[in-house]
């Protein structure tokens, strides 16, 4: 039998939601849902009701129907049934009967989504989460506060008086997210980790060093790290875990060896705050959502400066454009590390930049200088890719400084600059050169002269007599340099040019035969 959810049903305050199925699992994520099936038209979700034992159902369009009661593959196609004749959006089950054929065949042939619940996941947990998630739907610009930000260091109060000590609450990044009220008992780690808002690096090594983070992830209870030499005071950690994902640790100041009892009522506060932050998350990702689509938006041109400003909060000042190479391309594996990346740019990297896909590449918009979140910090966190900048302009011409970051970035797939990242105003000497040669390159200059012969006997006899003249040309009367650039001896370099000039007649006194080489090197070398 089928019953409602309290508060649900047809005339619910979400009936107008028009957020997808699938847009609801990728929000929740894949912690706790997994879309085993849905239909190419992605019906829109109204609200969420249970189904429950020995009471009449209420099931309207667009539902999520939870199976809570489903005990076997005949209820669960029951329900399926009953769930696809009233229009509702899904049917949420539990492994195993989420992956039966039976149930899969019965919600394809009624043409309704078929959702599979991580088996540990508490209903409860879910039934909350999912109307956060049909709440933030409903608003495209949520503040810290509808987060749930303010009750998170409530939370952190309560918490500091069950474990009897100083509290602070972090996300995966070691960012602090709230910290208790309660100060009796503190240290320097401490308080530059609250007034930093994260763990200092030095802190953070120490810690990572005794194998801390190590022990947080093998799925320990609590982690009791001793004081140490520079004064740092006993810490009592607990991971903050849902569905087998770490979300975070609370980490508690303690005079020494905490109480069994008292360490596991600390413990068993972490559901709760995993709650809290699944709801921050769902809020967090609705908010970068609806930033994305406008950051897109404004630089494919279609939207007006005065949006973006109101819209993302970019502040006063010049900003840049950001473009950032992600390996794979299109593929799942790139799509997976794009996803990673835009978390990373958007919530671990100073004062959340903006940031969004577009063509397979991230885009994000960030404040010129040296101060959180700016290009220079985006640089330095993300030194191990592929990154370039546009010049730093106002925002009605952020479209613009697209375009350079583009052809900074293009420059950086080619090979023609020394390091992984650069920014347009940097490199351009690179651009000077790169611009001329394609010119050059179109008026076919390449084809007058001896360089032709020079090119051919290079690839028969596997000589390098182009890059020594080339080298030859770009330090006049310094063979030392030259030879340098080369890697090879001066006498090395001095046979070569012998050799070159028996090989072809060129009158290397001449300044104009020298200029019109270089010219032609350049094309070969920057085109």
């Amino acid at each position: 039998m089928l019953g409602n959810l309290a508060s649900g049903g047809p005339n619910a305050p979400y009936a107008a939601r028009m957020v997808s199925v699938r847009e609801v699992v990728e929000r929740v994520g894949p912690t706790l849902l997994r879309d085993v099936w849905v239909p190419e038209a992605c019906p829109a979700v109204a609200d969420v009701v249970i189904a429950e034992p020995g009471v009449a159902t209420s099931v309207a369009a667009g539902d999520l129907v939870l199976g809570v009661a489903a005990a076997d593959v005949e209820d669960a196609v029951a329900l399926v049934a009953h769930s696809a004749g009233r229009k509702a959006a899904a049917v949420l089950l539990k492994p195993p009967l989420a992956g039966k054929q039976a149930v899969r065949r019965a919600a394809k042939d009624a043409e309704i989504a078929l959702v599979e619940v991580r088996a540990a996941t508490a209903w409860a947990q879910l039934v909350w989460l999912l109307r956060t998630v049909l709440d933030a739907a409903d608003s495209e610009a949520i503040d810290d506060s509808d987060a749930g930000a303010g009750d998170l260091f409530r939370l952190a109060d309560v918490i500091a008086s069950v474990v009897d000590a100083p509290v602070t609450i972090e996300d995966v990044n070691s960012r602090v997210l709230a910290y208790s009220a309660r100060q009796d008992l503190t240290d320097p780690a401490r308080v530059s980790t609250i007034m930093g808002r994260r763990i200092p690096d030095d802190v953070l090594a120490r810690f990572r060093s005794r194998g801390v983070f190590r022990e947080l992830s093998r799925g320990r209870q609590t982690v009791f790290v001793p004081a140490q030499k520079d004064g740092t005071l006993p810490r009592l950690i607990v991971p903050i875990r849902m569905g087998g994902e770490l979300l975070g640790s609370m980490w508690a100041v303690v005079r020494g060896p905490v109480p069994e009892e008292r360490a596991a009522a600390f413990a068993h506060t972490a559901p709760i705050v995993a709650l809290h932050l699944l709801r921050r998350r769902a809020h967090e990702d609705a908010r970068r959502r609806a930033s994305a689509g406008v950051l897109r938006a404004l630089l494919e041109g279609k939207v007006g400066p005065r949006k973006a400003i109101e819209e993302l909060d970019l502040g006063e000042g010049p900003h840049r454009v950001v473009v950032v190479d992600t390996p794979g391309g299109d593929s799942a594996d790139g799509e997976g590390l794009r996803l990673a990346l835009l978390e990373r740019i958007s919530h671990g990297i100073g004062r959340r930049p903006v940031a969004t896909e577009l063509g397979g590449l991230l885009y994000a918009v960030v404040p010129d200088g040296h101060g959180p979140g700016s290009w220079a910090e985006l640089r330095k966190a993300l030194a191990d890719l592929r990154l370039a900048a546009g010049s730093a302009v106002d925002v009605g011409e952020l479209t613009r400084s697209r375009a350079e970051a583009e052809e900074t970035l293009g420059l950086l797939r080619a090979g023609l600059l020394r390091d992984n990242a650069g920014s347009y105003d940097e490199v351009w000497t690179a651009l000077v050169l790169h611009r001329t040669a394609a010119a050059a390159a179109a008026a076919r200059v390449t084809e007058f002269g001896p360089l032709e012969s020079l090119r051919e006997h290079d690839r028969v006899h596997r000589t390098e007599y182009l890059a020594t003249l080339y080298e030859w040309l770009r330090f006049p009367g310094d063979p030392r340099a030259a030879a340098a650039a080369l890697r090879i001896h001066p006498n090395t370099l001095r046979y070569r040019m012998r050799r070159l000039l028996e090989l072809v007649p060129l009158d290397l006194d001449d300044p104009d035969v020298r200029l019109a080489l270089l010219t032609q090197l350049v094309v070969l070398r920057w085109s």
